[in-house]
């Protein structure tokens, strides 16, 4: 099932993405409120998809939390930059929820650097409170999986030794286009396009931490709350944005997330 976050005649709502009844088109399906608190009760109400703005399909409520290193050739195309092996552990940074913006919105370069990155990436949003919960029974807490962004202004992480504000800029985690509740995430392709070309190519059965293993991981640190996203790491091919670019994410069953750069 697929869910999107929008705007429609100056409202925002949550939809469940549905066949309209001639078999042309997508509608919404209207949903009460957020489905990860009240459930998926409907109002009754189908709106096509072209007449609706899609938005980030979740604003993490406390927080974004990250994992770095976690594709073994990303790994080492980073050799040279930040230094280090695999991490026998995720490696965890976070992302301030004010980075988050959705589809088609802009990524804004700032001007205090000068080279801005992208690393597209699987994200999963939790859907339930989670704290230490064993490895096992992790992915019951994730309510859906969507595509994201992972920018990154290169030269500020590399002078900063840690990797808080060369990540956390305002606009720096594009989220969308939907949250897919039920992927086949075995061996899915994720690939990253910049004006079309491609610039990262991986599977998620290349990652080096489980899905399960990084919530698990995660919730021993802190508490997961619903609408929280992680984000899982980034295949090799990272590179550079400038204005007028715009980059593309696309998971193999879950959707394409586009945003030009400014």
């Amino acid at each position: 099932m697929k869910l999107a976050r929008f705007q429609f005649e100056g409202e925002i709502s949550f939809g469940i993405l549905d066949r309209a009844d001639d078999g042309e088109g997508v509608e919404l399906v209207e949903l009460s409120g957020d489905p990860m608190i009240a459930g998926f009760d409907t109002t009754g109400r189908r709106i096509p998809l072209e007449q609706a703005r899609l938005l980030a399909p979740v604003i993490p409520r406390s927080k974004v939390v990250c994992v770095g290193k976690n594709y073994a050739d990303h790994v080492e195309e980073m050799q040279g930059v930040t230094g280090g092996g695999v991490p026998e552990e995720p490696l965890l940074f976070l992302k301030p929820n004010t980075a988050v913006i959705g589809p088609g919105e802009p990524i804004i370069l700032p001007a205090i650097s000068e080279r801005v990155e992208h690393e597209g990436e699987l994200a999963m949003v939790i859907g339930a409170v989670t704290k230490d919960v064993p490895e096992e029974e992790a992915l019951k807490r994730v309510f859906g999986f969507t595509c994201a962004n992972d920018v990154t202004a290169r030269d500020l992480q590399l002078k900063d030794g840690q990797w808080t504000r060369g990540k956390g800029f305002d606009t720096f985690c594009p989220l969308g286009p939907v949250i897919e509740t039920d992927p086949d995430l075995a061996d899915a392709r994720i690939v990253t396009r910049v004006n079309g070309e491609l610039r990262q190519e991986g599977r998620t059965s290349q990652l080096i931490h489980s899905l399960a293993r990084i919530v698990s991981y995660a919730s021993q640190a802190f508490t997961l709350l619903p609408g929280d996203v992680i984000l899982t790491g980034t295949p090799a091919g990272v590179g550079p944005l400038v204005a007028g670019d715009t980059v593309e994410v696309e998971i193999e069953g879950i959707g394409k997330l586009s945003n030009p750069v400014r």
